[in-house]
């Protein structure tokens, strides 16, 4: 039953992220670095996202031009009568001055003649200006002369909102003192150039004069930095250089641009290094007015709700997740507001301060991590201390042990005559040869010196110098115990080596993870490596008969992808190997699922003969028992015992035949009184040489079954094939059979030569023995790519279609050569197909009833020998 403290809820609770969170997330709303982030934003998207100036709108510049042609500011006001002239002469659809004219000129004429242009052209706005006092608290309202405001058509507010950062970003629609409550200069302008309508005001109640009443606070989306909004010079417009086309039917907003002249603003765009002119503000408040893009910023509680949205997601969705999906998760949320933020602002004009819901995920995700981590360290730590108490596997090198324990060790896996240890120059066991005392210490430490039947080496511990050595017995195996001696390593440092262990908490944690997962791992290895490298295969299942481990030969042998092997169950792949007793593997299987006796069973499996043993073995839950299955490979086995059948069928019945027949012939020749015929003394003749060509056939197939690659040698496939021509001359000239042998020479490869040339005679023989007389028999010898090609082509009678798949088997004779011709074992094809394969080769049949057969062997080529 597993225990609480080693097997910890992988789930942290709830309200462990809830609490600190919101916790957190209340400190920010009320912290002032939400606000300068919400801000750094705002100005991020806006000047991504400039947007295109109003096509009629025109700034007329009091610019450094105008100031250098007309003179020092301020100007006769008879100046800006002119220009109001010039414009209304224009066609122009609306003038704003921006330009303060609070006290009345010196001249009387001056204020007439401004006031009477304005009346004339009739559209005329003039800007109130509220300004801060000296003490900083209160605001003033400072309006034109009272000539002036009579002429104008209407006056607006110019007084712009410095956020807390000293940047310009928006205004406040309606803005005033007690019940004077005037709209923004861009709504005024608007509303004389037949635009838009004034917005009624939020703010209707009764205050007193000095009060600052506000309303419809919004925010300005610029067309761009300083500069971006067409504009002329004034004096361009005064003395008529700019084309009456060019100011038709244009919204006219004058006001100055020179620096030092006037009120220059910090704005997102333009930043604090190239501010804005007051005129160009309001500009592009008109501008983003007329196409209905000024940005409103949400209610607070938008801003809570989506937090609070998020919050609620993140609560329920991290305990769920695992560590990877949490942070794909954390990043998603960081990024989901401002996404929004960015959509609104971009399609409705709507402002979402985004950092307070994107924090929700910066929070989260190292909250979240730190409280995992802490749980992940207090489990590690008890499945540690629970890991450290588990038997473990030793496996100690020969550096670490001892040298008694060496001594005892190797003496029993060697057996030598005689051994000894000697520690610094002290006798420890047994007795040192007084030859070795005459030879030179080893120069090497580790190295083994070997002299006649002795071998010793030298190796230190622990500061201690040490010899080993060995007398042997005489006898072969020397050699053999000398090469074992030389793999071994013996010499260590490990007693001169100091492990640093970490004094610090986490460090100390790693390396106790590391030493268990070392330890882990090799025990891993072990057992793996040691199934992997079993000669049979291994098979084990869970409770349910599923296989969970398999080794390499199961994956072969049972030709299964072995990724494919673990999950599959165990009857199905018995199944699939033998689909006809569907039904004969469940009950052995079921019975060792329930912890029965162990069992044998054997199947066949593309060809191979196999044997399972089958045993249970219990699991974890001591009421359940796996399967744990040893498959053992008895092809070689089964077919040994088939050629053993054969070789018994063979003596009995073939060789036996020709030599009853002998005996019956001898004893009738036996018991004549006659003299002995020439035919009977050739009739056993002819019986003699068959038992002795079926006892060579056979002879000659043993060894070629026995043929193995030491006994390859560098041979000349041309010159092979011409001495099996040669061999069979004497049969070609009884038939008169022309062989022909052509090929390429310098054709060498690894082989035998004198089996190789026996594959030939065999097929030479076969054409030679089935051909017709006066026939043509031809031996290729040609190279394709990598391999060496021997064809045998003959003109005889061919193989017939149903023979051919078979006609490499052992004993297997063609049906019209059994009726009719020349009789044989049955053995001579097959050892040239035993041949080519110990060769690593292939051999290919062409045959066509009637028209003759094709035999090509594929030799793999080595290089030519050097001398």
């Amino acid at each position: 039953m597993r225990s609480r403290l080693l097997f910890p809820s992988q789930r942290l609770a709830r309200w462990q992220l809830a609490l600190p969170l919101s916790l957190l997330l209340l400190a920010l709303a009320w912290s002032p670095v939400t606000q300068r982030l919400d801000l750094w934003v705002y100005d991020a998207l806006i000047s991504q996202t400039p947007l295109t100036p109003t096509p009629e709108l025109l700034l007329v510049a009091i610019d450094e031009k105008s100031l250098h042609a007309l003179g020092q500011w301020p100007w006769p006001r008879s100046y800006h009568a002119r220009l109001i002239d010039q414009l209304a002469d224009a066609g122009v659809r609306s003038i704003t001055l921006d330009i303060l004219f609070t006290e009345p000129a010196r001249d009387p004429q001056e204020d007439q003649l401004l006031a009477s242009a304005m009346a004339n052209q009739g559209n005329v706005v003039l800007p109130v200006h509220l300004f801060s006092r000296r003490d900083g608290q209160s605001l003033a309202e400072f309006l034109p002369t009272s000539t002036l405001t009579r002429a104008a058509a209407g006056l607006g507010h110019v007084h712009v909102e410095l956020d807390k950062d000293g940047i310009a970003r928006g205004l406040y629609r309606h803005e005033g003192l007690g019940q004077a409550i005037w709209p923004s200069l861009a709504d005024i302008t608007a509303q004389h150039a037949n635009r838009q309508t004034l917005p009624d005001r939020a703010n209707s109640q009764v205050a007193a004069p000095f009060v600052n009443l506000r309303s419809n606070p919004v925010r300005v989306p610029f067309s761009g930095p300083t500069g971006t909004l067409p504009r002329v010079s004034y004096v361009d417009v005064l003395e008529g250089r700019i084309p009456l086309g060019q100011l038709r039917d244009r919204v006219i907003m004058v006001g100055a641009t020179a620096p030092g002249l006037g009120d220059l603003l910090a704005t997102p765009v333009s930043g604090r290094a190239q501010p804005m002119s007051g005129v160009e503000f309001h500009g592009n408040a008109y501008s983003a007015l007329v196409q209905d893009r000024l940005v409103k910023t949400l209610e607070p509680h938008w801003v809570q709700l989506l937090t609070l949205a998020l919050l609620g997601l993140i609560i329920w969705q991290l305990p769920r997740l695992l560590p990877g999906h949490t942070a794909l998760l954390c990043a998603l949320l960081i990024l989901l507001p401002p996404a929004i933020a960015w959509l609104l602002l971009k399609s409705h004009s709507l402002w979402l301060p985004p950092t307070l819901p994107a924090m929700v995920g910066v929070i989260a995700f190292p909250l979240w991590s730190g409280q995992r981590l802490a749980l992940l360290n207090r489990f590690l730590n008890r499945q540690l201390d629970a890991l450290g108490r588990e038997p473990r596997i030793q496996l100690e090198s020969q550096e670490r042990r001892t040298p008694l324990q060496l001594l005892e060790q190797l003496n029993e896996l060697l057996q030598p005559a005689e051994a000894w240890l000697v520690r610094d120059g002290h006798m420890l066991h047994g007795h040192q040869p007084v030859i070795l005392k005459a030879l030179p210490a080893p120069t090497h430490s580790g190295q083994w010196q070997h002299f006649e039947d002795l071998s010793r080496v030298c190796f230190s511990r622990q500061s201690q110098w040490y010899e080993l050595g060995f007398r042997w017995q005489e006898g072969p195996a020397q050699n053999g115990l000398r090469r074992f001696l030389a793999e071994l390593s013996l010499n260590s440092n490990d007693g001169n080596r100091s492990i640093r262990r970490a004094r610090e908490q986490v460090s100390r944690r790693i390396d106790k993870v590391r030493d268990a997962t070392e330890a882990l791992a090799g025990m891993r290895r072990f057992v793996g490596q040691g199934f992997e490298q079993m000669p049979d295969g291994v098979i084990v299942t869970d409770g349910l008969g599923i296989i969970r481990y398999s080794n390499h030969h199961i994956a072969l042998w049972f030709g299964q992808p072995r990724a494919s092997l673990e999950g599959m169950p165990l009857v199905r792949l018995l199944r699939h190997s033998q689909p006809e007793h569907r039904e004969g593997w469940r009950e052995p299987l079921l019975g060792i699922l329930q912890g029965g006796d162990p069992c044998t069973l054997g199947t066949a499996v593309a060809g191979r003969d196999l044997l399972l043993h089958l045993a249970p073995f219990p699991l974890p839950d001591p009421s359940q028992f796996g399967i744990v299955a040893n498959v053992s490979d008895i092809s070689r086995l089964r077919e040994q015992q088939r050629q053993h059948r054969d070789a018994i069928n063979f003596i009995s019945h073939d060789m036996r035949s020709p030599l009853v027949s002998q005996l019956a012939l001898l004893d009738q020749l036996r018991t004549r009184s006659d003299p002995i015929p020439p035919e009977a003394l050739d009739q056993a003749v002819r019986l003699a040489r068959r038992s002795y060509q079926l006892a060579e056939e056979f002879v000659q197939l043993s060894r070629a079954e026995q043929l193995t690659e030491d006994r390859f040698y560098d041979c000349e496939l041309l010159a092979i094939a011409e001495n099996a021509a040669d061999s069979v001359d004497s049969q070609a000239q009884l038939r008169k059979t022309r062989i022909i042998v052509e090929g390429d020479e310098a054709i060498w490869l690894k082989g035998n030569a004198e089996l190789l040339e026996r594959v030939i005679i065999n097929l030479l023989t076969n054409a030679i023995q089935y051909g017709p007389d006066n026939a043509r028999v031809e031996v290729q010898v040609t190279q394709e790519g990598d391999k060496a090609v021997i064809s045998v082509s003959d003109e005889g009678p061919g193989i017939a279609w149903e023979e051919q798949p078979f006609i490499f088997e052992r004993f297997r004779r063609q049906m019209d050569s059994e009726l009719h011709g020349p009789r044989g074992a049955g053995l001579g094809l097959t050892f040239v197909k035993t041949v080519t394969d110990r060769h690593r080769g292939q051999i290919t049949l062409t045959s066509v009833p009637g028209q003759g057969t094709t035999f090509r062997l594929y030799l793999p080529l080595q290089p030519l020998p050097t001398d």
